[in-house]
């Protein structure tokens, strides 16, 4: 059985930040959707689906066939919203993709969860969304007990369980006490330290804190906890990454080459994102190669305690979220200078520039470069190639053709959004 994940005609409603990756690469803990549905599945060979706007990036970041099925092969397609936990609903899939069960599509309404072929051909992966439409031929089986993603709102909703579930995974049969190539200095404090990861390569420094009195603390391999910064579980530091001295981090999905100062609660960075400085993120997702500026401040509680709104980019019209709290959702490339304000439920597209006094408004398009007290205008796309090909060699990583050509669609696909904003702001001044 060789697993492929696929993306649907609902990945929209998960814009702007999956404007330049597959939504299976959202991270919802430690891991990804992708990294979390293959252990799900015990790492069987993997395809992937993918639009063809990311697949060229998809398919180099993981070194895997992507839009393509070797021919003869036995798939389980599964959904890239699908959250693979323990229960009926994954027993059911590890069971029907046998040779020798019949195929079926497994459907949610009107989504596709999963399909077992057990001949499968590249035409399923074809279109840029694979639908019901797909597997039209295939007997349909209700699977009602899956846990399909909907919304940007709900990949927090994710974060607190399946840091929990990562965790117990990833240190499964580890004697957590050893910490071998770990430094923890003397001054440090574990809290409940039989839940507190400390991998190889990893420096806790004095008069730090770690505290997994109310969840499991992991810190990865080459990361630093700096002098008198306080960490509370459930927590993830991934790799390479820092906690800047007196930094106080709650709750948080922490991804690879990302550095968190200040306050830092209850959000996902994604990975090789900063927000190193004084100032508070809560209840908020960052996505790659974001710099969030000193004292810039994130509101993740209305006023009047009421639910928050938040702008869905597919529909071009504003939700109301289930959430009382719920911060800033900044897709890839995106910064924002110092004191930079962002009201509850701002969402910030590809590639922005942002700074000034006053709060930003609640949805700015990709490619947006201004203030609040000013103006917005278009951020030239070869200054911001440039500019992230800079960003990127300070990690060491190159930016490729694959990207460039990506955020060049991105640029292209945003620019109507991009124009009614600027006539709207213009319209208020």
């Amino acid at each position: 059985m060789h697993l492929c994940l696929f993306e649907d005609d609902a990945v929209g409603h998960f814009l702007p930040l999956v404007h330049t990756r597959a939504v299976y690469d959202l991270r919802l803990g430690i891991r990804t959707i992708l990294e979390n549905t293959r252990a799900a599945f015990g790492g069987p060979g993997t395809l992937l689906h993918a639009r063809r706007r990311v697949a060229a990036v998809t398919a180099t970041e993981h070194d895997l066939l992507t839009n393509r099925i070797p021919a003869g092969l036995g798939v389980l397609f599964v959904n890239g919203r699908y959250v693979a936990e323990a229960g009926p609903a994954l027993e059911r899939l590890r069971s029907a993709a046998r040779a020798s069960e019949p195929a079926r599509v497994f459907t949610q309404g009107d989504d596709v969860v999963a399909a077992w072929v057990p001949d499968a051909s590249s035409d399923l992966v074809a279109a840029d969304a694979v639908t019901r439409a797909t597997f039209e031929d295939l007997p349909e089986e209700p699977l009602d007990e899956a846990r399909l993603l909907r919304r940007l709102w709900h990949l927090l909703d994710e974060r607190d369980a399946a840091l929990r579930r990562d965790f117990e995974a990833l240190t499964k049969g580890y004697n957590i006490y050893e910490r071998p190539g770990a430094v923890v200095r003397d001054g440090a404090r574990l809290v409940h330290g039989e839940r507190v990861y400390v991998a190889p390569g990893a420096v806790v420094r004095p008069g730090a804190i770690l505290s997994a009195e109310d969840g499991p603390v992991f810190i990865d391999r080459e990361a630093v906890v700096m002098e008198n910064a306080v960490v509370r579980g459930p927590a993830y530091l991934g790799a390479h990454g820092q906690v800047r001295i007196g930094a106080h981090v709650e709750g948080c999905a922490v991804g690879p080459w990302s550095k968190v100062g200040g306050e830092a609660w209850h959000s996902i960075i994604h990975s090789f994102s900063n927000k190193s400085h004084p100032g508070f993120l809560g209840d908020s997702y960052l996505g790659r190669w974001c710099n969030i500026g000193a004292d810039a401040n994130t509101s993740n509680l209305k006023n009047d305690y009421g639910k928050v709104k938040l702008y869905n980019e597919a529909l071009g019209e504003v939700e109301t979220t289930d959430r009382q709290f719920l911060g800033l959702f900044m897709a890839d490339h995106a910064k924002c200078g110092i004191n930079t304000m962002f009201n509850t439920g701002t969402v910030v597209g590809v590639a922005c520039n942002l700074y000034g006094s006053g709060f930003q408004p609640t949805y700015v398009p990709s490619f947006s470069w201004g203030s609040p007290d000013a103006r917005y205008v278009t951020y030239r796309l070869p200054k911001a190639l440039h500019v992230a090909e800079i960003v990127m060699a300070r990690r060491g990583v190159a930016l490729t053709d694959a990207e460039r050509e990506m955020l060049s669609a991105v640029f292209e696909a945003t620019t109507p959004a991009r124009e009614a904003f600027q006539r709207k702001r213009a319209k208020r001044r």
